[in-house]
Protein backbone atom coordinates (compact mmCIF):
# COMPACT_ATOMS: atom_id res chain seq x y z
CA UNK A 1 0.00 0.00 0.00
CA UNK A 2 1.06 3.39 -0.96
CA UNK A 3 -1.81 5.41 0.15
CA UNK A 4 -4.47 5.45 2.27
CA UNK A 5 -7.44 7.86 1.77
CA UNK A 6 -10.84 8.34 4.07
CA UNK A 7 -13.42 9.65 1.69
CA UNK A 8 -16.56 8.47 3.90
CA UNK A 9 -17.60 11.92 3.99
CA UNK A 10 -16.01 13.55 0.79
CA UNK A 11 -13.11 12.71 -2.36
CA UNK A 12 -10.16 15.07 -2.36
CA UNK A 13 -9.59 16.13 -5.93
CA UNK A 14 -5.46 15.42 -5.53
CA UNK A 15 -6.14 12.36 -3.85
CA UNK A 16 -9.00 11.57 -6.94
CA UNK A 17 -6.01 12.53 -9.19
CA UNK A 18 -3.09 9.68 -7.90
CA UNK A 19 -6.59 7.06 -7.67
CA UNK A 20 -6.94 7.42 -11.48
CA UNK A 21 -3.39 7.54 -12.40
CA UNK A 22 -2.95 4.33 -10.73
CA UNK A 23 -5.95 2.92 -12.50
CA UNK A 24 -3.93 4.10 -15.99
CA UNK A 25 -0.77 2.92 -14.88
CA UNK A 26 -2.31 -0.94 -13.65
CA UNK A 27 -2.49 -0.36 -10.19
CA UNK A 28 -4.99 -1.91 -7.89
CA UNK A 29 -7.04 -0.28 -5.54
CA UNK A 30 -8.98 -1.26 -2.57
CA UNK A 31 -12.39 0.45 -2.73
CA UNK A 32 -15.81 0.22 -1.53
CA UNK A 33 -19.30 -0.47 -3.30
CA UNK A 34 -22.86 -0.68 -2.49
CA UNK A 35 -22.03 -4.43 -1.84
CA UNK A 36 -19.41 -5.53 -0.60
CA UNK A 37 -15.43 -3.94 -1.04
CA UNK A 38 -13.58 -4.66 -4.04
CA UNK A 39 -9.99 -5.31 -5.69
CA UNK A 40 -10.43 -2.79 -8.59
CA UNK A 41 -8.16 -2.59 -11.75
CA UNK A 42 -8.02 -1.13 -15.73
CA UNK A 43 -10.48 -3.46 -16.99
CA UNK A 44 -8.81 -2.72 -20.57
CA UNK A 45 -5.67 -3.89 -19.41
CA UNK A 46 -4.51 -7.39 -19.32
CA UNK A 47 -1.59 -6.52 -16.99
CA UNK A 48 -4.10 -5.06 -14.27
CA UNK A 49 -6.84 -8.16 -14.08
CA UNK A 50 -3.18 -10.12 -13.75
CA UNK A 51 -2.49 -8.66 -11.06
CA UNK A 52 -6.10 -8.65 -9.20
CA UNK A 53 -6.14 -12.69 -9.73
CA UNK A 54 -2.18 -12.79 -8.20
CA UNK A 55 -3.47 -10.48 -5.68
CA UNK A 56 -6.57 -12.25 -4.56
CA UNK A 57 -4.54 -16.16 -5.52
CA UNK A 58 -7.73 -16.34 -7.46
CA UNK A 59 -8.32 -19.48 -10.24
CA UNK A 60 -7.79 -18.00 -13.42
CA UNK A 61 -11.34 -19.55 -14.98
CA UNK A 62 -13.20 -17.78 -12.53
CA UNK A 63 -14.44 -14.37 -14.38
CA UNK A 64 -14.18 -10.77 -13.07
CA UNK A 65 -17.49 -8.11 -13.53
CA UNK A 66 -16.51 -4.90 -14.94
CA UNK A 67 -17.93 -2.32 -13.56
CA UNK A 68 -19.15 1.17 -15.45
CA UNK A 69 -20.28 4.73 -15.25
CA UNK A 70 -23.07 4.90 -17.46
CA UNK A 71 -24.78 3.19 -20.68
CA UNK A 72 -22.25 5.13 -23.18
CA UNK A 73 -19.60 3.28 -21.37
CA UNK A 74 -21.50 0.15 -21.65
CA UNK A 75 -21.82 0.41 -25.27
CA UNK A 76 -18.14 0.33 -25.36
CA UNK A 77 -17.48 -2.70 -23.33
CA UNK A 78 -20.08 -4.63 -24.69
CA UNK A 79 -22.55 -5.86 -27.87
CA UNK A 80 -25.67 -4.32 -27.74
CA UNK A 81 -28.17 -5.71 -25.05
CA UNK A 82 -31.74 -7.17 -26.72
CA UNK A 83 -35.22 -6.06 -25.66
CA UNK A 84 -35.25 -8.14 -22.67
CA UNK A 85 -31.76 -7.38 -21.36
CA UNK A 86 -32.57 -3.52 -21.94
CA UNK A 87 -35.92 -4.35 -19.41
CA UNK A 88 -33.22 -5.09 -16.97
CA UNK A 89 -30.76 -2.69 -17.89
CA UNK A 90 -33.40 -0.07 -17.11
CA UNK A 91 -34.73 -1.52 -13.96
CA UNK A 92 -31.96 -2.04 -11.94
CA UNK A 93 -28.86 -0.05 -13.16
CA UNK A 94 -27.21 1.25 -11.23
CA UNK A 95 -27.47 -1.02 -8.62
CA UNK A 96 -26.33 -4.35 -7.34
CA UNK A 97 -27.02 -6.11 -10.35
CA UNK A 98 -24.98 -7.77 -13.23
CA UNK A 99 -25.95 -8.78 -16.58
CA UNK A 100 -23.78 -11.57 -19.12
CA UNK A 101 -23.55 -9.49 -22.29
CA UNK A 102 -21.17 -10.45 -25.41
CA UNK A 103 -18.10 -8.27 -24.89
CA UNK A 104 -16.02 -6.25 -27.33
CA UNK A 105 -12.50 -6.90 -27.70
CA UNK A 106 -11.54 -3.84 -25.79
CA UNK A 107 -11.57 -5.69 -22.78
CA UNK A 108 -9.19 -8.61 -22.34
CA UNK A 109 -9.36 -12.21 -22.09
CA UNK A 110 -8.42 -12.14 -18.70
CA UNK A 111 -11.21 -10.55 -17.12
CA UNK A 112 -13.72 -13.18 -18.93
CA UNK A 113 -11.73 -15.96 -17.90
CA UNK A 114 -11.03 -16.64 -22.04
CA UNK A 115 -15.17 -16.22 -23.21
CA UNK A 116 -16.99 -13.84 -25.29
CA UNK A 117 -18.80 -12.74 -22.61
CA UNK A 118 -18.46 -10.86 -19.27
CA UNK A 119 -20.68 -9.53 -16.64
CA UNK A 120 -21.08 -6.12 -16.66
CA UNK A 121 -22.40 -3.42 -13.35
CA UNK A 122 -22.96 -0.51 -12.84
CA UNK A 123 -22.68 0.32 -9.10
CA UNK A 124 -24.38 2.53 -6.93
CA UNK A 125 -21.98 3.95 -4.51
CA UNK A 126 -20.72 6.98 -5.10
CA UNK A 127 -17.00 6.50 -4.65
CA UNK A 128 -16.51 4.05 -7.34
CA UNK A 129 -18.81 5.53 -9.77
CA UNK A 130 -16.61 9.00 -9.75
CA UNK A 131 -13.63 7.01 -9.89
CA UNK A 132 -15.02 5.52 -13.27
CA UNK A 133 -16.77 8.48 -14.20
CA UNK A 134 -13.82 11.30 -13.92
CA UNK A 135 -11.33 8.32 -15.65
CA UNK A 136 -13.80 6.87 -17.88
CA UNK A 137 -11.99 3.85 -17.49
CA UNK A 138 -14.32 0.21 -16.65
CA UNK A 139 -13.03 -0.90 -13.54
CA UNK A 140 -12.50 -5.06 -12.98
CA UNK A 141 -13.26 -5.32 -9.22
CA UNK A 142 -14.05 -8.67 -7.86
CA UNK A 143 -15.00 -8.96 -3.69
CA UNK A 144 -11.91 -7.85 -1.79
CA UNK A 145 -10.70 -10.80 0.14
CA UNK A 146 -8.18 -13.68 -0.63
CA UNK A 147 -9.85 -16.56 -3.10
CA UNK A 148 -12.23 -18.43 -0.78
CA UNK A 149 -12.45 -16.78 2.36
CA UNK A 150 -16.06 -14.55 3.30
CA UNK A 151 -15.66 -11.11 1.28
CA UNK A 152 -15.26 -7.84 3.24
CA UNK A 153 -17.69 -5.27 3.86
CA UNK A 154 -16.13 -3.28 6.01
CA UNK A 155 -12.05 -1.93 5.67
CA UNK A 156 -11.45 -3.76 9.20
CA UNK A 157 -12.49 -7.21 8.07
CA UNK A 158 -9.93 -6.96 5.31
CA UNK A 159 -7.24 -4.54 5.63
CA UNK A 160 -4.58 -6.63 7.16
CA UNK A 161 -4.57 -9.55 4.61
CA UNK A 162 -4.91 -7.24 1.47
CA UNK A 163 -2.98 -4.23 2.45
CA UNK A 164 0.01 -5.51 0.37
CA UNK A 165 -1.50 -6.24 -2.37
CA UNK A 166 -2.99 -3.24 -3.36
CA UNK A 167 -1.21 -0.01 -3.91
CA UNK A 168 -4.29 2.32 -2.68
CA UNK A 169 -6.59 1.98 -0.01
CA UNK A 170 -9.60 4.11 0.20
CA UNK A 171 -11.71 3.93 3.27
CA UNK A 172 -15.98 4.31 2.23
CA UNK A 173 -17.19 2.86 5.41
CA UNK A 174 -19.66 0.32 5.70
CA UNK A 175 -20.96 -1.12 2.67
CA UNK A 176 -24.85 -0.74 2.45
CA UNK A 177 -26.08 -4.35 1.13
CA UNK A 178 -23.21 -6.82 2.51
CA UNK A 179 -23.90 -9.40 -0.26
CA UNK A 180 -22.21 -9.21 -3.77
CA UNK A 181 -24.80 -8.17 -6.21
CA UNK A 182 -27.28 -10.69 -8.51
CA UNK A 183 -25.87 -12.06 -11.88
CA UNK A 184 -28.20 -12.62 -14.66
CA UNK A 185 -27.87 -14.20 -18.20
CA UNK A 186 -31.06 -13.97 -20.50
CA UNK A 187 -31.44 -16.98 -22.69
CA UNK A 188 -33.88 -17.14 -25.69
CA UNK A 189 -35.75 -14.62 -23.99
CA UNK A 190 -35.90 -15.99 -20.42
CA UNK A 191 -33.34 -14.23 -17.67
CA UNK A 192 -31.16 -17.22 -15.78
CA UNK A 193 -29.82 -15.49 -12.49
CA UNK A 194 -26.61 -17.41 -12.10
CA UNK A 195 -25.92 -16.10 -9.18
CA UNK A 196 -28.69 -14.95 -6.14
CA UNK A 197 -28.01 -11.61 -4.55
CA UNK A 198 -29.96 -8.23 -3.22
CA UNK A 199 -32.29 -7.75 -6.15
CA UNK A 200 -34.29 -11.07 -6.22
CA UNK A 201 -36.15 -13.45 -8.22
CA UNK A 202 -39.39 -12.18 -7.69
CA UNK A 203 -38.08 -8.12 -8.21
CA UNK A 204 -36.99 -9.65 -11.45
CA UNK A 205 -40.10 -11.11 -12.27
CA UNK A 206 -41.97 -8.19 -11.86
CA UNK A 207 -40.01 -6.34 -14.92
CA UNK A 208 -40.09 -9.12 -17.65
CA UNK A 209 -42.85 -11.66 -16.60
CA UNK A 210 -40.30 -15.05 -16.32
CA UNK A 211 -37.18 -15.64 -14.15
CA UNK A 212 -35.55 -18.90 -14.03
CA UNK A 213 -33.06 -19.87 -11.39
CA UNK A 214 -29.45 -21.90 -12.81
CA UNK A 215 -29.17 -25.61 -12.12
CA UNK A 216 -25.20 -24.94 -10.73
CA UNK A 217 -26.33 -22.35 -7.62
CA UNK A 218 -26.36 -24.96 -4.84
CA UNK A 219 -24.16 -27.31 -7.13
CA UNK A 220 -20.72 -27.94 -6.90
CA UNK A 221 -19.81 -27.36 -10.47
CA UNK A 222 -17.28 -29.71 -12.51
CA UNK A 223 -13.82 -29.64 -12.50
CA UNK A 224 -13.22 -27.79 -16.06
CA UNK A 225 -16.53 -27.02 -16.67
CA UNK A 226 -16.35 -23.19 -17.30
CA UNK A 227 -18.76 -20.61 -15.35
CA UNK A 228 -20.15 -17.16 -16.74
CA UNK A 229 -20.47 -15.97 -13.14
CA UNK A 230 -17.73 -15.19 -9.96
CA UNK A 231 -18.62 -16.82 -6.81
CA UNK A 232 -20.24 -20.20 -8.39
CA UNK A 233 -17.51 -22.90 -9.15
CA UNK A 234 -15.21 -23.19 -5.93
CA UNK A 235 -15.80 -23.03 -2.29
CA UNK A 236 -16.18 -19.38 -1.25
CA UNK A 237 -16.92 -17.05 1.83
CA UNK A 238 -15.58 -19.98 3.97
CA UNK A 239 -13.91 -19.69 7.32
CA UNK A 240 -10.87 -21.92 8.23
CA UNK A 241 -12.99 -23.31 10.80
CA UNK A 242 -15.24 -26.56 9.52
CA UNK A 243 -18.93 -25.37 9.24
CA UNK A 244 -22.09 -27.23 9.07
CA UNK A 245 -25.10 -25.51 7.70
CA UNK A 246 -28.58 -26.58 9.21
CA UNK A 247 -31.80 -26.51 6.84
CA UNK A 248 -34.45 -24.33 7.43
CA UNK A 249 -37.23 -26.47 9.16
CA UNK A 250 -39.29 -27.40 12.26
CA UNK A 251 -36.04 -29.36 13.98
CA UNK A 252 -33.91 -26.73 13.12
CA UNK A 253 -33.30 -25.74 16.64
CA UNK A 254 -33.32 -29.58 18.20
CA UNK A 255 -30.85 -30.24 15.48
CA UNK A 256 -28.58 -27.36 16.46
CA UNK A 257 -28.57 -28.92 19.94
CA UNK A 258 -27.99 -32.09 18.84
CA UNK A 259 -24.71 -31.07 17.01
CA UNK A 260 -23.96 -28.79 19.93
CA UNK A 261 -23.71 -32.43 22.60
CA UNK A 262 -21.90 -34.23 19.99
CA UNK A 263 -19.46 -31.25 19.76
CA UNK A 264 -19.07 -28.94 22.96
CA UNK A 265 -16.33 -26.81 21.17
CA UNK A 266 -18.53 -25.75 18.57
CA UNK A 267 -19.88 -22.10 18.32
CA UNK A 268 -23.10 -21.27 16.52
CA UNK A 269 -24.20 -18.61 13.46
CA UNK A 270 -28.04 -18.19 14.21
CA UNK A 271 -31.12 -16.12 14.77
CA UNK A 272 -32.33 -13.50 18.08
CA UNK A 273 -35.42 -15.82 17.91
CA UNK A 274 -33.49 -19.04 18.54
CA UNK A 275 -31.23 -17.73 20.77
CA UNK A 276 -32.68 -18.79 24.14
CA UNK A 277 -33.66 -21.82 23.27
CA UNK A 278 -29.79 -22.78 21.34
CA UNK A 279 -27.97 -24.54 24.41
CA UNK A 280 -24.52 -23.38 23.41
CA UNK A 281 -22.47 -20.41 26.25
CA UNK A 282 -23.67 -17.04 24.83
CA UNK A 283 -20.02 -16.14 24.43
CA UNK A 284 -19.83 -18.48 21.43
CA UNK A 285 -23.87 -17.32 19.67
CA UNK A 286 -22.83 -14.99 17.02
CA UNK A 287 -25.63 -13.50 16.17
CA UNK A 288 -26.73 -12.88 12.38
CA UNK A 289 -29.85 -10.95 13.11
CA UNK A 290 -33.61 -11.38 12.82
CA UNK A 291 -35.09 -13.67 10.17
CA UNK A 292 -37.76 -10.85 9.98
CA UNK A 293 -35.09 -9.19 8.91
CA UNK A 294 -33.10 -10.40 5.85
CA UNK A 295 -31.42 -6.86 5.06
CA UNK A 296 -29.94 -6.60 7.98
CA UNK A 297 -28.74 -10.24 8.13
CA UNK A 298 -27.30 -9.75 4.47
CA UNK A 299 -25.73 -6.63 5.48
CA UNK A 300 -23.99 -8.51 8.86
CA UNK A 301 -23.76 -11.77 6.65
CA UNK A 302 -19.49 -11.70 5.91
CA UNK A 303 -18.51 -10.10 8.96
CA UNK A 304 -20.25 -12.89 10.98
CA UNK A 305 -18.73 -15.42 9.47
CA UNK A 306 -15.09 -13.99 9.83
CA UNK A 307 -15.89 -13.88 13.27
CA UNK A 308 -15.75 -17.93 13.75
CA UNK A 309 -12.23 -17.84 13.40
CA UNK A 310 -11.78 -15.87 15.96
CA UNK A 311 -12.70 -18.27 18.57
CA UNK A 312 -9.41 -20.41 19.35
CA UNK A 313 -11.10 -23.43 20.90
CA UNK A 314 -13.73 -23.76 18.08
CA UNK A 315 -13.42 -26.81 15.84
CA UNK A 316 -17.00 -26.67 14.31
CA UNK A 317 -19.05 -23.44 13.31
CA UNK A 318 -22.93 -24.67 13.55
CA UNK A 319 -24.74 -22.23 10.78
CA UNK A 320 -28.99 -21.75 11.03
CA UNK A 321 -30.70 -21.59 7.34
CA UNK A 322 -33.59 -19.86 6.19
CA UNK A 323 -36.28 -20.39 3.41
CA UNK A 324 -34.88 -20.55 0.18
CA UNK A 325 -36.58 -17.62 -0.72
CA UNK A 326 -36.18 -13.52 -1.56
CA UNK A 327 -33.45 -12.76 -0.32
CA UNK A 328 -33.32 -15.64 1.74
CA UNK A 329 -32.20 -17.89 -1.23
CA UNK A 330 -29.27 -15.38 -1.88
CA UNK A 331 -28.19 -15.78 1.59
CA UNK A 332 -28.07 -19.53 1.49
CA UNK A 333 -26.41 -19.69 -1.62
CA UNK A 334 -23.51 -17.85 0.26
CA UNK A 335 -23.92 -19.82 3.57
CA UNK A 336 -23.88 -23.52 1.21
CA UNK A 337 -20.89 -22.66 -0.37
CA UNK A 338 -18.97 -21.59 2.89
CA UNK A 339 -20.13 -24.89 3.79
CA UNK A 340 -19.13 -27.18 1.24
CA UNK A 341 -16.14 -29.63 1.84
Amino acid sequence: MKYYFDWKNEAKDDEMEIVINDLKNDGLILLPTETVYGIAGNAYSDVACKKIFRAKGRPQDNPLIVHISDLEMLEKVAEKPNEVEEKLIKAFMPGPFTIILNKKNVICDTVSAGMSTIGVRMPNNRIIHTIIKKSQIPIAAPSANLSGKPSGTSLDDIIDELKDEVDVIIDGGECNIGIESTVVKVTNGVPIILRPGFITEEDIKKVVGKVKLDDNIFKTVSYGEQVESPGMKYRHYAPKTKCVLVEWGKQQINKVNELLKKNPNACVLGFEEDREYIEVDSRKFILLGSKNNLEQISKKLFTSLRKIDKYDNCNLAIIEGLPKQGLGLSIMSRLSRACEN
